[in-house]
């Protein structure tokens, strides 16, 4: 009996018993479809921090000053420029408000900052100007606003000159920044950017506790970042009074976090389809006792054992392998309405897929070894006795 004989006769065998066969490929499409949705949902959340972050900016430092009375002055703001392989240094201030305009009003978060915040930031100016120097020196009430307030508050209308009120007091819109899209962090045309000597004195502070700094290329961040650390441990004499982070630090660490996440994820998902291995295993051993007879008749008329192991290690691989296909199909489905519904990107990935798809095969093929030899060791006049 040849290969083609043999395995004809396993699809007749799967084909006879449609539900059963049915739910015994559920276990695979479940574990398949898991690993799939899984994996691919984490590493678009990892591609999506990775670019939330790089569309910040490009070679920033960020620095924190921490603990009670403990700050920098405007005064040493600017001694950070004259350090080597620093380009421009900005105080950061942020504060939720209520911004009004007319009768219209929106909840936005209001970042001050200096006439290097945007530049920084990447942040483009679409009309009007950005924030100035002198609006710096002179806590000028003017703010540059995102594309989805200047909607909120002007319904289309133009917003430069307009007078507008953060949390009671007046400012005048110079500038609407260009779309700069939305992240897994949410809407970043959902910003107002005003001087931050304005907006500290409007909340009764003059500590500055933030600062970003951009080096001046790549190559230079990391000595950058290590003239920072030695400028302010000269300053405070204390290591605990601040921390300093790159942003290639920043992504190295979110992108270890994920994908240790996703691989934890990706493994609890596996543990499904070795459960669907199992469940294939016992449907297996269930066929060979209700089909003794069969094969003590086929090995009574010249089938060998290899025959036998043959056809059954077809049945449970055939099963295995078209449950991967309808998992993974399903999962990539799955991945691309979630990632949608999540804002996060999805692309195929292959390599994933093509080894959930061989995982689901291997374990159709282990599982179904131990019922395939039980089948193949059957002797045929003990095996036509059996009723």
């Amino acid at each position: 009996m040849n290969v083609k004989s043999v395995t004809k006769m396993a699809f007749q065998s799967i084909l006879s018993n449609k539900m059963r066969t049915f739910l015994t490929m559920l276990g695979i499409i479940i574990g398949v479809f898991a690993v799939v949705v899984l994996i691919s949902i984490g590493q678009g959340a990892t591609s999506g921090v990775t670019e939330s972050i790089s569309s910040m900016g490009s070679n920033m430092i960020s620095v924190s000053i921490l603990g009670r009375n403990k700050s920098i002055s405007f005064k040493d703001i600017h001694d950070f420029e004259k350090l080597e392989g620093i380009k421009s240094v900005t105080p950061v201030y942020t504060a939720n408000a209520t911004v009004k305009y007319d009768l219209n009003n929106t909840s936005v978060r209001i970042t001050g900052g200096n006439e290097n915040y945007m530049s920084i930031n990447n942040y483009e100016i679409g009309s009007g100007r950005t924030i100035s120097p002198i609006d710096v020196d002179y806590r000028n009430k003017v703010a540059v606003i995102g594309l989805t307030v200047a909607k909120d508050l002007f319904d289309g209308d133009s917003a430069i000159n307009k007078d507008i009120y953060i949390n009671g007091e007046k400012y005048t819109v110079v500038g609407v920044l260009e779309d700069k899209g939305s992240s897994i962090m949410g809407d970043n045309n959902e910003i107002v950017i005003v001087p931050v000597t304005t907006l500290m004195r409007q909340n009764n502070t003059n500590s500055i506790t933030s600062i970003t700094v951009q080096a001046s290329s790549a190559e230079e961040s990391a000595a950058a970042k290590k003239n920072v650390e030695n400028y302010l441990l000269d300053y405070f004499e204390d290591e605990d009074s601040y921390r300093v982070f790159s942003q290639d630090e920043m992504l190295n660490t979110l992108n270890e976090v994920t994908g240790m996440l996703t691989a934890m994820l990706g493994g609890i998902a596996g543990i499904s389809l070795l459960v669907g291995g199992i469940g294939i295993m016992n449907i297996m051993l269930v066929t060979v006792t209700e089909r003794t007879r069969e094969i003590g008749i086929r090995k009574a008329i010249g089938a060998g054992r290899s025959n036998i192991l043959i056809q059954f290690l077809i049945e449970s691989s055939v099963m295995s392998g078209v449950g991967g296909v309808i998992g993974a199909a399903l999962g990539i489905a799955a991945s691309y309405v979630i990632s949608n519904m999540m804002n996060i990107s999805y692309t195929v990935n292959v390599p994933v897929i093509m080894g959930a798809f061989v995982f689901s095969l291997a374990v159709g093929v282990f599982f179904g070894l131990y019922p395939a030899n039980k089948a193949s060791k059957l002797k045929p006049v003990d095996a036509l006795r059996y009723e």
